[in-house]
């Protein structure tokens, strides 16, 4: 078992894009490298996942990732995966990145604000593609780091500074776009005054665990709001993280909606998960309730997947037992390992991978079976995500009653 979770852990981790092509390349082609890794991560993680603006594409796959990170995480740079950056933040996905910025509309002539530098991987995929980028970044330490590196790299159109987002950079308004990567309740008023009339702004808002991300039009001085996906961002930084109204509990974690019996909205995604590919909602013959999902992916290596972020204390919590109803016809491992599976990972307060446990393993053919596993929990443990999906396996999964709960 410790071998699978290990294969798992990374595959899931990893997104199943891999450096297929970058293998055997001696160091002096790591620049070839790495562009066959953009190529890799455009083509799998992001075109295939739906987005299509070709100057977002181009700016994906000329932006180096791999500079915006720390030594030790350049072999995972091109992963369509969240990486530390320290001072508890990560640099974002490659394809939540690619999503915003689309979401956003660039235009040639924009002036855009981005609230959260974090590495300013963010700020540099956009610099090509509008006039100018103000980003402002609250932790004095990775807001200094991402000037340094954003002068390094000649992104002289994009304007740094260390501040408090939330109260926007005034003197520079107003702004045709903003674009928020850390999650508030509501928009911060200060954002809305900066931003002109007719302008977009794109920003995750909501519960801390429970978030949706929303492109907001400023029209008649208010904001018209488009619910856009559910989605999982770094908590904000300080008071405002602090000052939340509704705040999780580390010591009752749940899995919501595992049933998945919540009316879907109109954009199609399921309430409580994010990271939803290759996913549909059933509601014929369900083992539970009237509703379950189902995974179906015929491309190899090509993503199939729901998740959910939850809190949990580790000092407080030494186990969790996880259920869930399960189905699937000729599922087969990708060839480059990724694999069918239900599991669970858990990250320290600095968002440091813990541990992966793998609960279900799917593979082959089964007629609807449930399964119920006690996991560990690291002492360390602050957060967790569960995964469920084929996460580039071939063929049909279908899954219903997720259950989070604390061993009896």
């Amino acid at each position: 078992m410790s071998r699978l979770v290990r294969r798992f852990g990374l595959v899931c981790l990893l997104q199943v894009i891999c450096f297929l092509a970058g293998r055997g390349v001696a160091c002096g082609q790591a620049k070839d490298l790495y562009r066959s890794a953009r190529e890799q991560m455009v083509r799998v993680a992001i075109e295939s996942a739906g987005v299509e603006n070709p100057r977002v594409l181009d700016a994906m796959r000329n932006t180096l990732r791999h500079e915006f990170v720390a030594a030790a995480h350049r072999p995972r740079a091109y992963f369509d995966m969240a990486l530390p950056i320290g001072n508890r933040q990560t640099i974002s996905s490659p394809f939540i990145v690619a999503y915003m910025t689309e979401s956003l509309d660039p235009q040639p002539d924009d002036k855009v604000l981005e609230i959260g530098t974090g590495s300013g991987y963010q700020a540099a995929v956009l610099s090509p593609i509008v006039k100018d980028v103000y980003t402002i970044e609250i932790v004095p330490e990775l807001g200094q780091r991402a000037k340094r590196t954003l002068r390094r790299l000649r992104y002289r159109n994009v304007h740094a500074k260390v501040g408090d987002g939330f109260q926007g950079w005034p003197e520079h308004a107003p702004f045709d776009k903003i674009i928020v990567t850390c999650s508030p309740e509501k928009p911060p008023l200060p954002l809305i005054q900066q931003l002109r009339e007719g302008g977009l702004m794109v920003i995750p808002v909501g519960e801390r665990y429970q978030q949706t991300l929303y492109m907001f039009r400023k029209q008649n001085g208010r904001l018209e709001a488009e619910p856009l996906r559910p989605t999982l961002f770094v908590p904000m930084t300080g008071r405002a993280e602090e000052n939340r109204l509704v705040k999780p509990n580390p010591k009752r974690p749940t899995c919501l909606n595992g049933d998945f019996e919540e009316k879907v909205p109109k954009n199609g995604f399921v309430p409580g998960w994010y990271y939803q590919r290759q996913m549909t909602v059933e509601t014929e013959a369900a083992p539970v309730g009237k509703a379950y999902i189902r995974f179906e992916n015929k491309d190899d290596g090509r993503a199939a997947h729901l998740m959910q972020g939850f809190p949990v204390d580790g000092k407080s919590i030494e186990a969790l037992r996880i259920s869930a109803h399960y189905r699937h016809d000729n599922v087969q491992d990708a060839s480059h390992g990724g694999i069918g599976a239900l599991a669970v990972t858990f990250y320290d307060a600095n968002r440091k991978e813990l541990s992966n446990r793998v609960v279900a393993r799917f593979r082959g053919d089964s007629e609807w079976t449930e399964v119920t596993r006690s996991v560990p929990v690291p002492a360390g443990a602050r957060e967790g995500i569960i995964r469920v999906g084929l996460f580039g396996a071939t063929g049909v999964l279908a899954v219903d009653d997720i259950r989070m709960q604390l061993p009896q």
